[in-house]
């Protein structure tokens, strides 16, 4: 059996005050189009379809019109799960009406936990829909006091799968958690990945996943995969924040044969607009081809720059953040040791600002010229 994997959509997203709709409307058309090439047997979305509970209008039609090409005009079933950014209830709803059509969405984590059976040549696989919940609600939906943290909860939930398994199947599970090779603490794959906890009892040990012949996760958004090459992120669908930028974006066709084993393939997306860092002088910015990517900007220039986000624009109009490199490092140094400045003549004020801005002295010719500055200001003032 073929499918493909993918997740972390996140319709609706903002990023620094910019609507990402238009991008994601292009990735998906690539996406479906990708689709339509590979002719899978089912398509899985492994949460985080929106980016909020309440998605803008655009966006939902959006999800509508690319579910409508998948399902209804390619006859492909999606199988899809809400995230933690998504609104449970609002995406579980008309699930029943939905499923005869091929669109299995599973929003609201309920007691009985039924998986989704598709058959190729070989029999049936089943697809194991758990949808994101906090520990306190499958603490209270199932009376288990013992459920503290997600790994509990998901520990949880794995054994009632578990404990109703078809042995002559394949098993695919389908969640949204932040699994890591032993349940410790690791660090997100990038700033907008939103916590699901606080304090840090979100991560979940993979090893619980063994059992499955592959395990399809959303939530970290660069494509990877947990302790065994079975047990998988695919990373979403587009870059969302500056510290995706390395990132490589794209869906996972697997391919699951008689016994189980998988041929994992990952399949890159190319987007409207890339999400970049760009580090240089304003000269040298001038001089650079004009470019619609979002670009987060870095100034090298020694002194301040007027202007500096209508210029870049010039070159880069969808330029997202402007900031002059040592102005950031003056912003986040403390030191509590610096020289007072009480008692500074101008020149002594001015050496101190000049290192304190440029981490470097001021050159002769520089200070000859604040000098003669310094005394234009005191003759005016006689």
């Amino acid at each position: 059996m073929k499918f493909i994997h993918t997740a972390d959509w996140h319709l609706g997203k903002l990023v620094q005050g910019t609507y990402m709709t238009e991008d994601q409307a292009y990735i998906l058309d690539a996406f479906v189009e990708a689709v339509e090439q590979e002719k899978p047997d089912a398509v899985i979305i492994a949460g985080d379809l929106y980016d909020r509970a309440v998605p803008p209008v655009e966006a939902v039609d959006l999800l509508d019109q690319t579910l409508d090409r998948i399902v209804n005009q390619s006859g492909i079933p999606v199988l899809a799960i809400s995230g933690n950014h998504d609104s449970p209830g609002r995406l579980h709803f008309g699930s029943r009406l939905m499923k005869d059509k091929g669109y299995h969405i599973i929003g609201q984590l309920s007691e009985h936990i039924k998986p989704v059976v598709l058959t190729d040549a070989f029999g049936e696989v089943h697809f194991h829909l758990v949808p994101y919940a906090d520990p306190s609600v499958v603490k209270t939906l199932f009376q288990e006091e013992t459920i503290r943290s997600h790994q509990d909860a998901t520990a949880f939930l794995v054994e009632q799968i578990k404990a109703n398994m078809d042995k002559d199947a394949r098993h695919v599970y389908v969640g949204h958690a932040f699994v890591t090779p032993s349940g410790g603490t690791e660090e997100n794959t990038s700033d907008s990945e939103r916590p699901l906890s606080i304090g840090g009892a979100e991560h979940v040990d993979a090893h619980l996943f063994e059992d499955f012949h592959y395990t399809a996760l959303g939530h970290l958004h660069q494509a990877h995969y947990v302790l065994d090459e079975k047990i998988r992120y695919s990373g979403s669908i587009l870059k969302y924040s500056l510290s995706e930028e390395h990132h490589q974006k794209g869906y996972l066709v697997v391919e699951l044969d008689e016994k189980g084993a998988i041929q994992v393939e990952k399949k890159s997306l190319v987007p409207k607009r890339d999400i970049r860092s760009v580090k240089m002088k304003m000269e040298e910015i001038y001089n650079q081809p004009r470019s619609e990517d979002y670009v987060f900007v870095q100034l090298l220039d020694v002194l301040p720059v007027l202007s500096p986000m209508e210029k870049v624009r010039s070159i880069f109009p969808n330029a997202m953040h402007v900031e002059r490199i040592r102005t950031a490092v003056e912003r986040n140094r403390h030191d509590e040791k610096q020289t007072p400045k009480t008692g500074m003549s101008e020149m002594e004020l001015f050496d101190a600002f000049y290192q304190e801005v440029t981490e470097q002295e001021a050159s002769e010719e520089m200070n000859a010229m604040m000098k003669e500055i310094f005394q234009e200001i005191q003759d005016a003032d006689k």
